[in-house]
């Protein structure tokens, strides 16, 4: 053992490892405990995990393993090794050489793991070596999320348990069967594996031959693999999701909405949950909302639209509007700009379709058209309660709009948002909507655009050449030498070479000269003048700004902003 750990210690140090003596502590102590000392070393960080193994795979002369697994080859691999064993023990299987099953493993020094698989596979079996990191998206893509739990329901199903299972609301695992608790462990594994993900939503769709999942990580739907023998518990999934919704399970025909809220790893995390019925079954979309902190320097505004939006929220009345298209950020932004004017001499007050996140000190209300609560009638229950600041989730008709602009004009400031391309069509939505041009120009003190990029991953980004159409667009000379960015993918933004997402933004402000306009109901493109002449800059030149800065690409901000 004394030899073990002076060759471990010897590979840390060679691999830059700073953390000598308590990596020689772990081993030491993984003598009387039996646990595995290489994943406390792992998990605690105390080496860089590929250099680390490599360095142990040549001591060992075991050969290294990192090659893709081809779509063409998952069920040629998944078929000899059942995803039970696979997950149980994270091994993975790369290839069928002969009648030799090759698996992959992270942790060589467990001595009994190679008789155990042999005699439970009834099969030779040759080994790799890889990282933990590889071998779990390994399994993830072979396998799907939580296989190893669906083999468990298939193999354990009794078919006359169904229908008790699709209607009897358990509450805790010791009061379950074995089934139900291996439905509530594979519905565990999907949710904790979109938060590993960064996932925003999940989507699970019944479809003819399959029962398809996709998370949406950084704004982009990405089909996560699945078990191949998930569709036979379907209905147990959504079912075990409604109950957690506290949905009606009996009901298929109409679309329902609920929300649950989980603690995984630590962190809460609120749930809002929505069916709709298909020809081919209920799905269902899951929104992932963590409990997030809200300031302004969350949103990376640049210096000028900073000192723009500190100017607009020192206002004591007036609307400010954000527009954008579902999903933008709208809802963020108005936590933010809330959270930065939440003082004690404030009543804040909002009416939201849903609450998405709870914000200390600030009274909120959700929109319940089941009794009536609209927009408009909880916004006029709301002005009689003597409010500083209303803050409205949406402008969906005329009368909320002129109960909101009323409200403004009497001496509240009010926050709310609308949907539309720019900044400047918020004016002509208005107007459209039938709200009076001179009640615009005189309420609305500015209109806030915005979308969201996906924002490169720091990791593997790699500096691009600028071509002579690059310079054109971020508006630079023809000899300029900025160096800007391109997306590479590393195993940290899961090869896709973006790591979250930015929000680009531009804000119009109502000026006396706009104003005019306004009231002369002006068409949008002399508004555009009149706001740039007053000193509006467009979303895109803002995307430019944060290209130049590394921070996305020019392709993400030509996806998402208009060119005029």
């Amino acid at each position: 053992m004394i030899e073990l750990e002076d060759q471990i210690t010897a590979i840390a140090k060679s691999v830059g490892c700073g953390q000598l003596e308590r990596l020689r502590e772990v081993v030491h102590r993984s003598r009387t405990t039996g646990e595995s000392w290489l994943k406390e070393v792992l998990d605690a960080g105390l080496v860089e995990e590929e250099a680390f193994l490599r360095g142990i795979a040549e001591a060992m002369g075991m050969p290294w393993w990192d090659a893709e697994i081809l779509p063409e080859e998952v069920e040629h691999l998944r078929k000899p090794f059942p995803a039970e064993l696979a997950s149980r023990f994270e091994l993975l299987p790369v290839a069928v050489e002969d009648r030799e099953l090759v698996l992959a493993t992270w942790d060589p020094f467990d001595v009994t793991r190679p008789s155990v698989i042999s005699r439970m596979v009834n099969q030779p079996v040759g080994w790799r070596m890889a990282t933990r990191t590889r071998i779990l998206e390994g399994l993830r893509q072979i396998y799907g999320v939580g296989a190893d739990t669906l083999d468990e329901i298939i193999r354990k199903r009794d078919p006359r348990a169904e229908e008790a299972l699709l209607i009897e609301e358990f509450t805790s695992l010791d009061k379950v069967s074995e089934e139900e608790a291996s439905v509530l462990k594979f519905v565990n594994h999907i949710l904790r594996s979109a938060l590993e993900q960064r996932a925003t939503d999940i989507h699970l769709e019944p479809m003819e031959d399959r029962f398809r999942i996709r998370f949406r990580v950084d704004g982009m739907l990405t089909e996560v693999s699945a078990p191949a023998n998930i569709k036979a518990i379907q209905a147990s999934v959504i079912s075990r999701l409604k109950i957690m919704a506290r949905l009606d399970i009996a009901e298929k025909r109409l679309p329902q909405d609920g929300r649950m809220n989980l603690r995984l790893g630590g962190k809460k995390i609120d749930v809002r949950v929505a069916t709709i019925p298909s020809v081919e079954g209920e799905t269902v979309s899951l929104r992932l909302l963590g409990q997030e902190s809200f300031s302004l320097a969350k949103l990376g505004l640049n210096a000028s639209l900073h000192r723009v939006v500190n100017e607009l929220l020192e206002l004591p009345n007036g609307i400010i509007l954000i527009t954008g298209p579902t999903g933008s950020g709208k809802s963020t932004s108005l936590y933010c700009f809330l959270s930065e004017i939440n003082t004690t001499d404030r009543r804040i007050v909002t009416i939201e379709d849903p609450v998405e996140n709870k914000l200390p000190g600030v009274v909120q209300i959700a929109v319940k058209p089941d009794i009536d609560l609209t927009f408009a009638k909880g916004l006029r229950s709301i002005l009689r309660g003597d409010p500083d600041v209303v803050m409205v989730g949406e402008m969906r008709d005329a009368e909320t709009a002129e109960i909101a602009i009323r409200a403004a004009l009497t001496g509240h400031l009010v926050f709310s948002t609308l949907h539309t391309n720019d900044a400047v069509s918020g004016i002509t939505r208005l107007v459209d909507m039938g709200i009076e041009p001179f009640l615009v120009s005189s309420a609305v003190r500015a209109f806030l655009a915005q979308r969201l990029v996906r924002k490169l991953c720091m990791e593997c980004r790699k500096p691009r050449e600028l071509d002579i159409e690059d310079r054109r667009k971020l508006g630079l000379p023809a000899n300029a030498k900025e160096i800007i960015y391109r997306a590479d993918g590393c195993p940290k933004c899961r090869n896709t070479g973006y790591h979250g997402r930015i929000a680009l933004f531009e804000i119009v402000r109502v000026t006396p000269s706009l104003e005019e306009l306004i009231n002369h109901s002006a068409h949008r493109s002399q508004l555009l003048a009149q706001a740039e002449t007053d000193g509006f800059v467009r979303m895109r030149q803002d995307g430019w700004q944060k290209v130049r800065q590394g921070l996305t690409t020019i392709e993400e901000v030509l996806s998402v902003t208009p060119a005029n």
